[in-house]
């Protein structure tokens, strides 16, 4: 069986990628499958072209909460393909009843919407708010966790979300020192997505067979 998860950044910011890399720590376990995260500037510009990786690759992640490319990629091969977004919310709905969404800028929110939409999950959607902060000033560790602590608080207080959800994997190291401000369950969507993606490994869910959904 393959034994490597890999997680691909699709903006190629290798900052980024090195804070997901950090954030699969805790899924990283004896016996389990590899867990590679590189940057789409390192691989291939598409699932199709990874043909050589395919061999020892047993799903991939799509590490951007727009989850560019997922369902042409799921098309092109038969392997899992998880994108964060999907991932991390549908774990929401799990741990709570209303999910936020935290943005990193306000031209990010309709496009979400569109897609929370799409999943037909709209209605437990409390709100999406921006941060205000582009993908590259997310590394300003100070700024940053205090405009999600704000942004997680206004979620909870004045739209009655029970459970956040990161709307940038460039946030994921911001995950517990968030949900520690403001005192509900955070998702960090890659972490939910590689999460999933070993469960599909590990039990073998549709393996062998086309699913229309990857």
């Amino acid at each position: 069986m393959p034994d490597r998860i890999l997680v691909v950044n699709p903006n190629s910011t290798d900052a980024v990628t090195q804070g997901i890399d950090d954030a699969m720590a805790p899924l990283r376990i004896p016996g389990g499958p590899e867990i590679r995260c590189v940057t789409l500037a390192e691989g291939s510009p598409a699932v199709e072209s990874q043909s050589d990786a395919e061999a020892h690759t047993a799903a991939f992640v799509i590490a951007c909460f727009s989850d560019p490319g997922l369902f042409s990629a799921r098309e092109t091969t038969a392997k899992p393909v998880l994108g964060i977004a999907e991932c991390g919310i549908l774990t929401a709905l799990t741990l709570g009843h209303r999910f936020g969404v935290i943005s990193i800028l306000a031209r990010s929110v309709p496009r979400h919407l569109r897609y929370i939409a799409a999943m037909g999950v709209g209605q437990r959607l409390a709100a999406d708010l921006p941060v205000g902060l582009g993908v590259l000033e997310l590394a300003d560790a100070h700024m940053t966790l205090a405009r999600m602590i704000e942004t997680g608080r206004r979620l909870r207080d004045r739209y009655g979300a029970d459970v956040l959800v990161m709307g940038c994997s460039g946030m994921a190291r911001y995950r517990a020192e968030l949900e520690e401000a403001v005192q509900i369950p955070v998702v960090e969507p890659t972490q939910a997505a590689v999460a999933m993606a070993i469960g599909r490994v590990r039990l073998g869910w549709g393996r062998g067979l086309t699913l229309p959904g990857g």
